[in-house]
């Protein structure tokens, strides 16, 4: 499910439980159909049934691989004339891997669907999910979400949000077994693609929260990529993945994708509405707000790097 209007806001708090039921859905026909295929397989063939069952479908060319396997399957079971043989046709689609992605805002991901998403990741099924962050409730006309960066106006925060944004990422990062990355297609887009191909690959949970630009930030849309360029460029919006299956390859989990910061963060803080109101409503309470954040900025980035280079040995 995508985040839409406001009035389906309370769908969203069941989000990831909807797209987790589908995971478990579609897990038990994939279990049954194997079950069927094993109890069939004097009549369909051992070597067929073998390719089918021993194909990881790790990537594009073994996907493939299994749709003309099934394919082939399906000849066959049109010659069988059993019960068994029916219903596996029907349930035949099962046997190619199936992807299950949720999608949302961060007024859901980090709010009102937060436990539901802690539940899902929590799980270890294998389900992804891509968090669209744009600092605000944007469907609901723009109040602060848990998302909102420090000193950013908002609803219910006009002088100044005075606590740092959420971090979602390092909650989920927490679990051990969960694929996490923050990424910005307009800072860097090989990193989104590489970002998103790993989550899909990962055999477990993934979450994926993107820099998200809206109106409700103060500027022109037109100007997305760059605010998002700022963005990254102050260290506001730092880039990683962290992938648990690099432990086992005697690697650190983390790896931190952005450079250090290379400009202030008033450069970005000074590009938007959100945050300019402030300046110009109380200029001296925008300048604690914008020594804390940056402060904030420089203490995450701190213990990035230090994550990316702490290796933990595996079966520790």
């Amino acid at each position: 499910m995508l985040n839409g209007p406001a009035w389906a806001n309370s769908l969203f708090e069941d989000n990831a439980e909807f797209g987790l039921g589908m995971r478990f859905s579609i897990d038990q026909q994939t279990g049954f159909a194997k079950s069927l295929l094993e109890g069939l397989k004097d009549k369909i063939g051992a070597e067929l049934v073998e390719k089918i069952l021993n194909n990881p479908q790790s990537n594009d060319v073994e996907i493939d691989a299994q749709r003309d396997n099934v394919k082939e399957l399906r000849a066959k079971l049109a010659g069988i004339n059993t019960e068994e043989a029916k219903h596996l046709d029907k349930l035949a689609d099962y046997l190619i891997k199936k992807s299950v992605w949720i999608l949302g805002g961060d007024g859901w991901a980090y709010d009102i669907g937060f436990g539901g998403l802690d539940h899902a990741i929590a799980s270890g099924k294998n389900i992804n999910i891509l968090v669209m962050d744009t600092g605000v409730y944007s469907n609901t006309g723009g109040q602060q979400s848990k998302a909102t960066p420090m000193g950013a106006s908002a609803k219910f925060a006009t002088a100044g949000k005075s606590l740092p944004k959420k971090d979602l990422g390092m909650i989920a990062m927490s679990y051990g077994n969960v694929y996490v990355a923050q990424v910005a297609f307009g800072a860097n887009d090989a990193q989104v693609i590489k970002a998103l191909n790993e989550a899909e690959a990962y055999d477990g949970p993934s979450i994926v929260i993107a820099y998200s630009h809206c109106i409700a930030q103060g500027f022109n849309l037109a100007d997305g990529l760059s605010h998002q360029k700022d963005a990254v460029e102050t260290g506001s919006w730092p880039l990683y993945r962290y992938n648990p299956e690099n432990i086992a390859q005697g690697k650190a989990p983390l790896m931190l994708d952005s450079k250090a910061p290379s400009k202030p963060l008033s450069d970005y803080m000074a590009n938007e509405t959100r945050f300019q109101i402030v300046h110009k409503a109380n200029p001296e309470r925008y300048e604690n707000l914008l020594n804390k954040a940056q402060e904030n900025v420089n203490e995450k980035r701190s213990l990035l790097e230090h994550m990316s280079e702490f290796k933990v040995e595996a079966g520790e």
